[in-house]
């Protein structure tokens, strides 16, 4: 009887070892968070330029990583969710950096992808680089497409545009909006500048060219004029 109560001991000892270890490993494999890194394409930009940086994940989970832009004063922005589909995921931005919207100096992306953290940094420098707002995106597209006027786009530009890019030496009213016409062919180029083929100072010169020789204008001294 005392070998059989032994045995049963040793048979407990053994089994709470194999339970102890088995648990440890399970837990272990369910509770381990995946490994995450992150790059950005350079430390130092300037306005009208694009940020661009690239997630590394350890596993695809399903979870969305959600980014914070964060700038010297911890002010941040609201969550932005990017979705992890691939072990490497470049994020480029679909917008470049506005004076309007970003003031210059050092910021931070803070990143979260289930349970793993990691923050990187840039500086915006102020430069002599200038852009053409993204407000001004949906009239392009529109004016392309035909649903808004020659005056209408023009209008846009010397309201939304820095008069730095594009110059427009003359007041747009009510009375002459409708008689500003832009030469047909423009739109080809409008149309390069939403599918970003074109720059915005490929575009803007194209434009101010055309204002400075009098072929778009407000109508009453136009000397010029393609259709």
């Amino acid at each position: 009887m005392k070998r059989i109560g032994k045995c049963m001991k040793c048979m407990k000892i053994i089994l709470l070892v194999l339970l102890i270890g088995s648990t440890g490993s399970v837990s272990s494999a369910v509770f381990a968070e995946p490994q995450m890194t992150a790059t950005i394409e350079k430390t130092t930009y300037t306005y009208c330029e694009k940020l661009a940086y690239t997630i590394e994940v350890s596993e695809v989970t399903g979870d969305l990583a959600i980014i914070h832009i964060r700038d010297e004063t911890d002010k941040k922005s609201s969550a932005i969710p990017i979705p992890i589909e691939k072990l490497s995921n470049p994020i480029p931005s679909a917008y470049p950096f506005q004076k309007d919207i970003f003031p210059s100096g050092k910021y931070f992306i803070d990143i979260e992808y289930s349970g793993a953290t990691t923050t990187l940094e840039f500086d915006l420098i102020d430069s002599d680089n200038l852009c053409i707002s993204q407000a001004m995106k949906p009239l392009i597209i529109r004016w392309v497409n035909g649903e808004f006027t020659d005056g209408m786009l023009i209008s846009g530009f010397q309201n939304l545009v820095d008069s730095k890019l594009i110059d427009i030496p003359y007041e747009i009213t009510e009375k002459n909006i409708d008689k500003i016409k832009i030469p047909q062919w423009v739109k080809s180029v409008g149309n390069g500048w939403i599918m970003g083929m074109i720059s915005d100072q490929m575009f803007a010169k194209n434009l101010q060219y055309l204002i400075d020789q009098k072929i778009i204008s407000n109508g009453d001294n136009r000397i010029n004029e393609q259709g």
